[in-house]
């Protein structure tokens, strides 16, 4: 079962679907947030699948568009790093209280700029009982520099932030930018984005990027269990990311690279083993009574 829904953050209107397996009988269930990519949708995208996927799983699950993104108010894609941090904070309290859901087993997950929201708010809210990060990034400058690896990109990207900074210091307003300036895609890569995700974003969502490290508080996240997936030789996110914060996490904490389909491993081919690596982990260490 599926249900539109709306619930509040920061005085913002913000939309979610819920999920609700079949075979839900009236006991309350383990649940996940579904955090969605970089300037994304929670619709025909890959915070979609996820959220299907943890419904099939036996799981409650809620994918919600952040603010300024999709359905939800705010200013369209004036998109902020720790904004997104306190919708998925207050995404948990309005799911918390569902009847279909155990508020003391509620997860987290996303993808991509949803993993890293993940893995930052699991960080600072102990509410977070399990954290999956799929193709995530532990410091956003770090990250940045691995997406711009040559020197004339790195000072082309840099240089457009710089000259944003100096447009918002003079005019009060935001200079735009293309995001594949800011996240460069291959075009064959690109039909895994929702049709539904924003084109351009303002320099200061990419400022805000820059300064955003999870790497900072993945330590914190333990006992509680982390699964770090990321797909071998991403070449969108760089996979060193996942890597990195593993080498910061406490214990439990997986890492699993899989060599698939860069940074979509949900991708329809690749969707079944993903899918049976994501399951096993989840058997072992958050499971769920409806799971089979």
């Amino acid at each position: 079962m599926q249900e539109n829904i709306t619930f509040e953050s920061d005085g913002l209107k913000l939309s979610g679907v819920i999920h609700i397996p079949d075979g839900h009988k009236g006991e309350p269930l383990p649940a996940f947030i579904v955090c969605h990519g970089f300037v994304g949708s929670k619709d025909e995208s890959h915070a979609q699948i996820q959220a299907e996927m943890m419904e099939q799983f036996g799981y409650v699950a809620l994918r919600f568009d952040f603010r300024s993104c999709g359905e939800s108010e705010g200013e369209r894609a004036q998109v902020r790093c720790f904004d997104q941090v306190a919708d998925a904070k207050n995404a948990l309290t309005w799911l918390a209280k569902r009847p279909e859901v155990d508020p003391l087993r509620i997860g987290i997950t996303g993808h991509s700029f949803g993993a890293a929201v993940s893995v930052y708010t699991a960080g600072v809210d102990d509410r977070v009982a399990c954290c999956l990060s799929s193709c995530g990034w532990g410091d956003g400058e770090r990250k940045f520099r691995g997406q711009h690896p040559t020197r004339e990109s790195w000072e082309k990207f840099i240089g457009i932030l710089e000259r944003g900074r100096a447009h918002k210091q003079a005019t009060g307003e935001s200079l735009w930018m293309s995001r594949f300036d800011a996240v460069p895609i291959p075009e064959a890569l690109r039909k895994n984005l929702s049709p539904k995700a924003i084109m351009e974003i303002p320099t200061e969502t990419a400022w805000s990027m820059m300064n955003f490290r999870a790497d900072d508080v993945v330590g914190n996240i333990a006992p509680r269990p982390l699964l770090l997936f990321h797909t071998a030789n991403d070449i969108i996110t760089p996979t060193i990311e996942s890597v990195r914060m593993f080498e910061k996490a406490g214990q439990p904490t997986e890492l699993m690279l899989i060599d698939t389909t860069a940074h979509f491993p949900l991708a329809p081919a690749d969707a079944p083993r993903t899918r049976a690596m994501m399951k096993g982990w989840l058997d072992k260490f958050f499971p769920s009574p409806l799971g089979k």
